[in-house]
């Protein structure tokens, strides 16, 4: 059975950082891209970052980049999200997921692209 499990959120003052984890089982994870999403309250689900199958592809929102950076280890079923100098606007839930297909060297950011979802990670974001 495909799962997805995120941990590693919590309560971070400003200027801080956390790092989510999202572990993976009941699929080829090497095989498929993975995405992180964000959802704060009364907002859409937005893409955060993504990493294809082999890692050699990252991308990142705009409101992120440079402080966000995604990895992934193939050999322990996982996909990191390293957030340094978190703002308050930064405060959401953290969802991974993966594509509804395979994809080559390459991965997207958009919402409707992913089919399976993890449970979320609270990440929150005040001094």
């Amino acid at each position: 059975q495909l799962q997805l499990v995120e941990s590693g959120g919590g309560l971070v003052q400003p200027g801080g950082s956390l790092r989510l984890s999202c572990a993976a089982s009941g699929f080829i994870f090497d095989y498929y891209a993975i995405g992180w999403f964000r959802q704060a309250p009364g907002k859409e689900r937005e893409g955060v970052s993504c990493i294809s199958s082999s890692g050699g592809f990252t991308n990142y929102a705009d409101s992120v980049k440079g402080r966000f950076t995604i990895s992934r280890d193939n050999a322990k079923n996982t996909v990191y999200l390293q957030m340094n100098s978190l703002k308050p606007e930064d405060t959401a839930v953290y969802y991974c997921a993966i594509p509804r297909t395979r994809w080559g060297p390459f991965c997207s950011l958009l919402r409707t692209d992913f089919g399976s979802w993890g449970q979320g990670s609270q990440v929150t974001v005040s001094s």
